[in-house]
């Protein structure tokens, strides 16, 4: 699997994962956990454009 291709996935799995702490921390009204989600989410955000961009230059 090309690394791009690897980052994008990679990223989208961190999105879902840290979408669903949030989700958690919400309800559960934990606001360390809901705020570890955020981070979590916005980390895999970053890895999947990371991978969109190495794709354009064709790394």
């Amino acid at each position: 699997m090309k690394s791009s291709t690897k980052d994008q996935a990679e990223g989208k799995f961190h999105k879902l994962k840290g979408k669903l702490r949030e989700i958690a921390g919400q309800l559960g009204r934990k606001p360390r956990l809901e705020a570890e989600g955020k981070d979590e989410k916005i980390a895999g955000k970053v890895q999947e454009k990371i991978g969109q961009v190495e794709k354009v230059v064709g790394k």
